[in-house]
């Protein structure tokens, strides 16, 4: 079935301030699952239609276990979004990864503890296949971007997805490495959850800023030294994302669209009206 390209970003709030970029407006929805993060900026870069969420508001003003990461990707489904790309800070785990290189992520493990991170409770239960958690398509465009506008990205990673606000102590960081992982940071693996849930293709650009705490012979992970880099390569991030959007294809060959097809185990007789209600953008395709 036809759909329209519809790119979604998920960042700081400075990535929608990209040279052509036209018809910028706000969109403020409401969802069955509470408030976004903020009002939703959509416009269109090269004929095709955007949107842009910050991810913590603007101002930096929700911390990472207060995101409502469902109500986020409702909204995004809502406003036609069919590919995520997720731009995200986050702590080197390796040598070869420096502060300011960017990491193509490719796996996922989950250390957080306090967040609702999938939309299929109250009455309806799905189960859909989260072993390759990232979208392989969106994962090539990024790399793609990366070589064409010169930003040095690594091709795969592990991301432990840690709860914080606060950093990891030494004690963990260190186990976390003998694990294999390559970055560490707190927020995208709801992200990636809830996007294969609603079907849609997902993938992250993860934005070295520091070495956690475990690299003996440089300093500390601090606040300072995060806004430091990550000021320095908001430029890059754009430039990347702006690469990005013709390098999709109009039509995606990938499983993302289908996710739901086999996993919602919950019989259609059983649903609720109020469950069908809050899932039908959705589920309705499947169940109606």
């Amino acid at each position: 079935m036809s759909e329209e390209l519809v790119v979604g970003v998920i960042g700081g709030s400075g990535l929608y301030e990209i040279d052509g970029l036209t018809e910028v407006r706000e969109v403020q929805l409401s969802t069955p699952f509470g408030a976004p993060s903020d009002a939703y900026i959509t416009g269109t870069l090269g004929g095709v239609k955007m949107v842009f969420l910050p991810r913590h508001g603007r101002g930096h003003r929700i911390s990472p276990s207060e995101i409502n990461f469902r109500a986020n990707i409702w909204g995004l489904r809502k406003l036609g979004v069919t590919r995520i790309l997720s731009i995200s800070a986050v702590g080197s785990m390796r040598e070869d990864v420096h502060p300011g290189d960017f990491v193509v992520i490719d796996q996922f493990i989950d250390r957080t503890r306090h967040r609702p991170d999938t939309f299929f409770e109250g009455g309806v239960v799905a189960h859909v296949m989260f072993a390759d958690p990232v979208c392989h398509e969106v994962r090539k465009v990024f790399l793609g971007a990366a070589a064409k506008v010169g930003v040095k990205a690594h091709d795969g990673g592990t991301y432990v997805n840690m709860e914080g606000p606060q950093f990891s102590t030494r004690a963990e960081s260190k186990l976390y490495r003998t694990w294999g992982v390559d970055v560490i940071g707190m927020t995208n693996l709801q992200e990636a959850k809830l996007a294969r849930e609603a079907e849609i293709c997902y993938a992250t650009l993860a934005m070295a800023t520091d070495y956690d705490c475990w690299h003996e012979s440089h300093d500390d992970v601090t606040v300072e030294a995060i806004l430091a880099v990550m000021h320095k390569n908001i430029g890059n991030a754009r430039s990347v994302i702006k690469a990005a959007v013709p390098l999709f294809a109009k039509q995606r060959t990938c499983g993302c669209s289908s996710a739901l097809k086999f996993a919602i185990m919950t019989a259609k007789d059983r649903i609720s009206p109020e469950a069908r209600q809050r899932l039908g953008l959705l589920i309705d395709k499947y169940v109606s």
